[in-house]
């Protein structure tokens, strides 16, 4: 008799209930988009209630429409939004501020005020001090909120990510609870410890007891039954934050195996075993904690992948569609010395020069549109390599690359790609992988599944390199000259 797991990925624009079937592969999804409220100041908050809702909706819809013997749901999952900050009243659930989103940097002041101490938060958690992460959002929170300074001093208050608040929403026992791929993203785990560093909370002015129990990522969190959408209590039995979950479900298990996401931007994610290795340039997280062992993960960021197609389309007007880009390029001349270097918005890791500007260089008359995206295209896996050969210094050899995103279907871009970093990039066999990784977990707590089962899956397509190394590193180096042009400092 079949069985399945009922995942959730709680992003940053949707709820998305998923269902995959006893070997991990996806059979069904819902997706139920919730609202961003920005204000005029830029800073952005979702509210929690509406997440919730969705939550039960999406479950709903998805069992309805698939018609499914809900017997055979064997367990719930989550994966979501990583570094979003809720605050909520731990004896009732009820949310005492909207959610604020990973994106807003309204604590940005507050963390200028706490720079004397960022070597010594970074030392502690593996995070550079910044209003991105979530505990500067709690502190805000704290001092500007009257609600919640209130439950904070009456030791009411819970302080969590997404996954938390869902938890104790979902769980009959009401638990508070998160696990360390999550809380790793707070700026308040200690990485050596993997415990709640109380020095650095009371930097920010947070009582750890206000934070919730820390868990392995396979944890049995609790039991559920949706509200009664199932006949009988399942437990809850996997959850991971999200670019995390998509590292397992690529099979990173090893040290060196690396994902990098294309989106809008990029992340880039090495597994670096088991344990931590501080950068100045890259973030150090934990991936994932499985039976009392964890490891840990290097990562880094593109502000402009996606978006630097989107600037072709938008603003230039020589594409109508990202996927035109990879066509128009393969049939480009090559042109020595033509580079654009997308600093839209800065450069970030490696180079963190925030006023660096977009440039391109090496135009001649043979330049035209196709040019232009060809070289818009190797831009995008020009800054990946500049992360990945970072990673490699910091942490091991470099093995496959796993690809996931809506640019892996560029074929152009993955070849690219391959000769850039000069080894095998693997695509994907599905779109949705950071509710895959939950999933998995489940299935090996349940049986369903072993290690070994998740490190043979098929990818959907390969790239190997063509172009020799004297080749990529010829082109590369051009890059880096190319890249000094932009800098400001």
């Amino acid at each position: 008799m079949k069985a399945y797991i009922l995942g959730f990925d709680q992003s940053t624009s949707n709820t998305k209930a998923m269902l995959f079937d006893e070997s991990g592969e996806l059979a069904a999804r819902v997706d139920l988009p919730h609202k961003q409220i920005i204000n005029e100041l830029g800073w952005v908050e979702h509210n929690p209630e509406e997440i919730l809702s969705n939550l039960f909706a999406s479950a709903g819809q998805l069992l309805g429409q698939t018609g499914i013997d809900r017997s055979l749901i064997k367990a719930v999952t989550i994966s979501n939004q990583r570094e979003t900050a809720l605050a909520w009243d731990r004896s009732t659930g009820k949310p005492l501020f909207n959610a604020i989103v990973w994106q807003c940097a309204r604590a940005k002041e507050l963390c200028e005020a706490l720079d004397e101490h960022s070597s010594f938060i970074h030392e502690r958690t593996g995070l550079h001090l910044s209003p991105y992460f979530s505990a500067a959002k709690f502190a805000w929170m704290i001092a500007h909120v009257p609600e919640v300074q209130e439950a904070h001093s009456k030791q009411q208050a819970a302080f969590s990510t997404v996954d938390s608040f869902l938890l104790y929403h979902l769980s009959e026992e009401k638990v508070i609870k998160t696990e360390f791929s999550n809380a790793s993203r707070t700026q308040l785990l200690n990485l050596d410890a993997l415990e709640w560093d109380r020095e650095v909370a009371s930097l920010f002015g947070i009582d750890v007891e206000a934070l919730p129990e820390l868990c392995d990522s396979n944890t049995l969190f609790g039991t559920t039954t949706l509200r009664g959408l199932l006949p009988s209590s399942v437990p809850v039995h996997g959850v991971m934050g999200d670019s995390q979950a998509a590292l397992f479900a690529q099979g990173c298990f090893e040290k060196g195996a690396t994902k990098a996401t294309y989106g809008t931007g990029s992340s880039i994610m090495m597994n670096i075993g088991s344990s931590p290795i501080l950068s100045n340039d890259l973030v150090t997280s934990v991936g994932w904690s499985i039976d009392g062992q964890a490891v840990y993960v290097l990562e880094g960021n593109v502000n402009y992948s996606g978006a630097t197609i989107s600037y072709l389309i938008d603003n230039l007007g020589i594409l109508s569609s990202p996927k035109e880009a990879g066509k128009i390029a393969s049939g480009a001349q090559h042109i020595d010395g033509l580079y654009m270097v997308p600093a839209f918005s800065g450069l970030g890791s490696p180079y963190w020069d925030a006023d660096a500007r977009a440039i391109i260089i090496g135009l001649d008359r043979r330049s035209t549109r196709s040019e232009l995206v060809k070289a818009a295209e190797e831009a995008i896996a020009y800054q990946i390599a500049d992360i990945v050969f970072l990673m490699e210094e910091m942490g091991s050899p470099l093995k496959t690359v796993h690809a996931d995103g809506g640019a892996t279907n560029d074929s152009f871009l993955m070849q690219f790609q391959a000769d850039v970093l000069q080894t095998t990039i693997k695509i994907a066999s599905i779109e949705e992988l950071s509710a895959q990784g939950p999933a998995f977990l489940a299935l090996m707590a349940l049986g369903f599944l072993e290690i070994n089962d998740l490190k043979n899956r098929p990818p959907k397509k390969m790239y190997i390199p063509f172009k020799s190394v004297s080749e990529r590193d010829r082109l590369y180096n051009g890059w880096l000259g190319a890249v000094k042009k932009a800098l400001t400092k």
